[in-house]
């Protein structure tokens, strides 16, 4: 991961690790992973002050999960105005913004997508279960500052092929294929 972050930087690339972990010791030595690779920005963890703390003193941004994170693959719980509040307050903490799993949701995934994003003053970051075009046109509506597209591909959501997956989804976000 070292060299690969390395030659990422070379190429001028801002680099991103996300960590799907949930207590504090996990979460902190995904954030260990990241300064030894020299990551830009860590996204995911649950949000703990260690990890807050270790980002601010090596320079990358950090950006959490918010709300009740748990399983595998991620399951978000609560309630959408506690996890704005929550936001704000990590905010308030230095965070730079946040690891949205809106369609890992266990309530209506679109509103909590919508409200925390027009809410929240900070890059959110939509990610998990991004696998139709309907959530792609929901996500252009609403225009986060970023979304994740993983397992999707993995499991043909859109189409044959990684390549061709991923040029079928950048002609469609380009507006060639709407």
């Amino acid at each position: 991961m070292q060299r690969l972050f390395a030659a990422m930087h070379r190429c001028g690339k801002t680099t991103v690790l996300e960590v799907v972990e949930y207590t504090e010791p996990e979460c902190l030595a995904g954030a260990e992973v990241a300064v030894r690779c020299g990551c830009d920005i860590l996204m995911g963890t649950v949000y703990f002050d260690s990890v807050n703390a270790l980002c601010q003193k090596h320079g990358i941004r950090y950006l959490p999960f918010v709300g009740e994170v748990s399983e595998r693959p991620s399951v978000l719980a609560g309630d959408v105005n506690a996890m704005i509040e929550e936001a704000n307050a990590c905010l308030e903490k230095g965070v730079s913004g946040f690891d949205l799993l809106g369609y890992r949701y266990t309530g209506d995934a679109a509103k909590l997508n919508r409200e925390f994003v027009a809410a929240v003053r900070a890059p959110v970051c939509i990610a998990g279960s991004v696998n139709s075009f309907e959530r792609l046109d929901e996500i252009l509506a609403i225009r986060p500052w970023a979304f994740t597209i993983g397992g999707a591909f993995f499991d043909g959501c859109f189409g044959d092929g990684m390549a061709a997956q991923i040029d079928r989804v950048m002609d469609y976000l380009a507006g060639e294929t709407r």
